[in-house]
């Protein structure tokens, strides 16, 4: 990886991570409130992800011939199967059991959460245990 693209990596990840802590989802109880209609202030900060995410999607391959630190535009078709739909299944039972998703248990951490611990050895057997039941033979 060239230094170039170590610095955007490690740029968007700290930008990112501000976001979660200035949105307050590093906070599972303010997660937990959202998910039971309790509080839609975060309904704002997905609303505003979806957006920029859309935008960015649709826009920038038009605009731009190729990508700034990147020789083309890759397109990844989706596929919905069983296995997704089960992960994803499991990912939403778990993110409203804790109030925690990968992205904010980690930039949490920053924040001196340390009980984001406890979630991130939760996802860590979950993507292990998926490894070994999807590992070929």
């Amino acid at each position: 990886m060239s230094f170039s693209k170590f610095l955007a990596v490690l740029v968007s990840g700290a930008l990112f991570g501000f976001g979660l802590a200035l949105s307050t989802m590093v906070q599972p109880e303010v997660v937990l409130s959202f998910l039971r209609f309790q509080d839609w202030g975060l309904m704002l900060v997905m609303g505003g992800a979806v957006l920029v995410t859309l935008l960015t999607y649709q826009l920038v391959p038009r605009l731009c011939k190729r990508p700034l630190l990147g020789d083309h535009f890759a397109v990844r078709p989706a596929i919905l199967d069983r296995d997704t739909v089960l992960g994803a299944a499991i990912f939403g039972v778990g993110w409203g059991i804790c109030g925690v998703c990968p992205g904010p248990a980690i930039a949490g951490l920053g924040t001196g959460n340390a009980a984001m611990l406890v979630a991130l050895g939760g996802i860590v057997l979950g993507a292990y245990l998926q490894g070994v039941l999807h590992a070929d033979p």
